[in-house]
């Protein structure tokens, strides 16, 4: 049951990710919202994910990665039935963070389960199924949630993953157990410096569009986020049991997969999030609408993980098929930067598919190419770190780009509030055309950043990678 089971929880989760951006002009009109309060609710959940991956993986290792799945499932339902009950913000951002941390756990010991049943291909084809079934919940996210909200409500579709969520622990006692020989102990003063440092940059830049970039609270904060993850480092490299090996950061290659990752991950969410959102207030499509075009950027990490490890099993370089997938996503990125509202649809067409393409090949390639590297013993941490890198990069990316459009309305609109709310897709009646102009321009340059970004971070990988390969050849 390990591989049906680990495969239907990553799908829960990926669609617990895709759908959500869709709900959020719905949530923001329900729950009379806007600006950060609203973008916690996705944020928070990236948060929760990317901070506790790497300890819910540390922690599989230890006391049983069957065990830590079913838990992690269990909490996963409770956020969602606390956010489809919640009757004001605080408790649906609230609820999100408690989604995300059984989130973190169903990825991080489901990936572990998956490394230690398998090995070679067989672990190749593993992985590229978790990859396929991610594709699968990112693809019919957006569009089950958007005709779910238009059909019941946000709060029904939301109901929905509580039920789910309970099916996949009650599945979840029914996979075989496994745990790492020598890991006995937890790091604790680690796990607690990586949550905090991740949380207080998180808030800083979620909060600094409306508090202002040098308010003291938001300079304390990024400060002191920056001094805790330096903190996080000396203690990792004197710990007996580290949560993140030095010695795993310090293997090029893995750490080059690693980056590869999160350079698509973050090429692919800030689209994901965020467009579904100007397609509704925009180009004035419906939530079903806009969830069905988001098929262009999602249908395609349906298809790519499976085409991606056959062609790799079949002797194409692993490290070629990367720099093509980095090469699209960085041009689907740059591509969007003629994103209109004339012609929405159309003008994303095409730097959609390109991106969903390049993140669904690497999809099925990184994890593989990257756990192949890792001792048996450090498949929980190191699957931990892989999806941690996902999670930090997608909130960081979430708190960044929404820090940036709405920075950018501000200056264009001289009127933070009213900037929070265009934002939030809610335009001010009579002044919509105004409205419309600054959202597509503080989008566009918010656009040529994450290009720009995916650009900087594919040159580090293929250097990472490449120069792995060649010290592998001259040892030879």
């Amino acid at each position: 049951m390990t591989l049906p089971v680990v495969l239907v929880g990553v799908v829960l989760v990926a669609m617990s990710i895709s759908g959500t951006a869709v709900a959020l002009p719905s949530i923001g009109r329900d729950l009379d919202t806007s600006g950060s309060p609203l973008n916690w609710v996705v944020a928070g959940y990236n948060l929760a994910f990317a901070a506790m991956t790497l300890i819910t993986g540390s922690t599989a290792d230890r006391i049983g990665r069957r065990r830590v799945f079913v838990v992690s499932a269990l909490v996963f339902a409770a956020g969602f039935l606390g956010t489809a009950l919640s009757p004001v913000i605080l408790v649906t951002d609230i609820a999100r963070v408690v989604s995300g941390v059984g989130g973190a756990g169903i990825m991080a010991a489901g990936g572990a389960l998956l490394a230690s049943s398998y090995n070679g291909a067989a672990r190749n084809r593993a992985f590229a199924l978790m990859g396929t079934m991610a594709g699968v919940g990112i693809a019919v996210g957006p569009t089950l949630s958007g005709l779910l909200i238009s059909a019941t409500g946000w709060r029904e579709s939301f109901a929905v993953f509580t039920v789910i969520g309970l099916l996949v622990a009650l599945g979840g006692t029914r996979a075989r157990e496994s745990r790492a020989t020598d890991a006995d102990r937890a790091d604790w003063a680690g796990s607690v410096l990586f949550v905090a440092a991740l949380a207080l940059l998180m808030f800083a830049l979620l909060e600094a569009p409306s508090l202002g970039w040098s308010h003291p609270v938001i300079l304390g904060t990024g400060i002191a986020g920056l001094v805790v993850l330096v903190v996080f480092g000396v203690v990792q490299r004197r710990s007996a049991a580290p949560v993140l090996a030095p010695e795993l950061v310090a293997n090029r290659g893995f750490l080059g997969w690693s980056l590869a990752t999160l350079t698509t991950s973050v090429g692919f969410l800030g689209v994901l999030v965020f467009l579904p959102t100007y397609l509704q207030a925009a180009a004035g499509l419906s939530p079903a609408a806009s969830g069905v075009t988001m098929l262009l950027l999602t249908a395609p990490v349906l298809i790519m993980p499976m085409v991606a490890v056959a062609l790799v099993n079949k002797g194409v370089p692993a490290r070629l098929l990367i720099v093509i997938a980095l090469v699209l996503v960085v041009a689907g990125n740059l591509w969007l930067v003629t994103l209109n509202a004339d012609d929405a649809v159309v003008a994303v067409a095409a730097p959609l598919v390109m991106i969903g393409v390049g993140m669904g090949a690497s999809f099925g390639i990184t994890d593989g190419q990257a756990m192949a590297l890792v001792p048996a013993d450090a498949v929980g941490m190191a699957a931990g770190f892989l999806n941690t890198l996902r999670g930090a990069a997608e909130a960081l990316v979430i708190a960044a780009y929404s820090a940036s459009i709405v920075g950018l309305l501000t200056a264009r609109l001289d009127d933070p509030a009213r900037a929070a709310k265009v934002g939030a897709g809610r335009l001010t009646e009579g002044t919509e055309a105004s409205e419309l102009d600054a959202f597509t321009w503080s989008w566009q340059l918010t656009q040529l950043g994450v290009g720009l970004l995916c650009l900087a971070l594919a040159i580090i990988v293929v250097v990472l990678i490449h120069s792995r390969a060649a010290t592998t050849r001259r040892a030879i």
